[in-house]
């Protein structure tokens, strides 16, 4: 009978440890696992890497936002403002008297353009610069019509009408009516302040008013029969002797 041996059984083999790259032993996790009663060794696959952030730029400051200007619209074209008076006609300012217009003029103050009159008082020896729009408020008017002037010869032909009030007040009350410009406002103080024959002699003041008076009503009668002021003045003066 044959002899059976046995073949002697192999020896399991060692398993031969593998090296990891040093890179793998930082990410590569070893697990035990047990199935059955039997414990085998299992290597996790390692994580994965988280991403690297990266890095945050600051935002810049946002630029200011200019806020645009709203448009303007252009100015209006002006109209042309209406003109009472031309170059070389006479005038009455209540404040001066008769005047000359020697001209009209536009210019520019304060950024906006300005008609104006250039009067010429040669009496006084001075220009006026007017402005076109502040006629009416300054009372500039033009010379009394024939009717007026009538008026304020048949003034001086009256009665004296003197207030039995204190001189400083009749004064007063005298220089405004003189500036008021009104021809028959003038006359009045004429009538009333003029020398009677057996009065007294005026006073220095009663003098003063009286020729103011008596000049600028002169000018304007000289301006509107075109006499001279002097032949005005006589005539004025031969009215208020011939009151009886």
């Amino acid at each position: 009978m044959a002899k059976i041996t046995k073949a002697p059984k192999a020896k399991a083999k060692k398993p031969v440890a593998t090296k990891t790259p040093p890179a793998a032993k930082k990410t590569a996790t070893a697990v035990k696992v047990t199935v059955q009663g039997k414990t085998t060794m299992k290597v996790a696959p390692p994580a994965p890497k988280a991403a690297a952030k990266a890095p945050v730029k600051a935002a810049a400051p946002a630029a200011p936002v200019k806020s645009k200007a709203p448009e303007v619209p252009p100015p209006a074209p002006k109209k042309p403002e209406k003109l009472d008076f031309t170059a070389g006609d006479f005038v009455v300012y209540p404040a001066h008297g008769v005047g000359l217009v020697e001209g009209v003029e536009t210019t520019l103050i304060a950024g906006m353009e300005i008609t104006l009159y250039t009067i010429c008082f040669e009496k006084d020896r001075m220009r006026l610069k007017l402005p076109v729009s502040k006629v009416k408020s300054s009372g500039l008017r033009k010379l009394s019509s024939k009717d007026r002037l009538k008026d304020a010869l048949g003034t001086l032909q009256g009665r004296s009408q003197v207030k039995r009030v204190m001189w400083s007040r009749r004064a007063q009350e005298y220089e405004a009516k003189i500036n008021s410009g009104d021809p028959v406002a003038i006359a009045e103080v004429l009538r009333d302040l003029r020398k009677d024959t057996g009065e007294s002699e005026q006073s220095y003041s009663e003098r003063q008013i009286y020729q103011a008076a008596l000049e600028r009503l002169a000018r304007e009668v000289a301006a509107i029969e075109k006499i001279d002021e002097k032949k005005a003045a006589e005539k004025l003066e031969a009215v208020l002797s011939n009151v009886a």
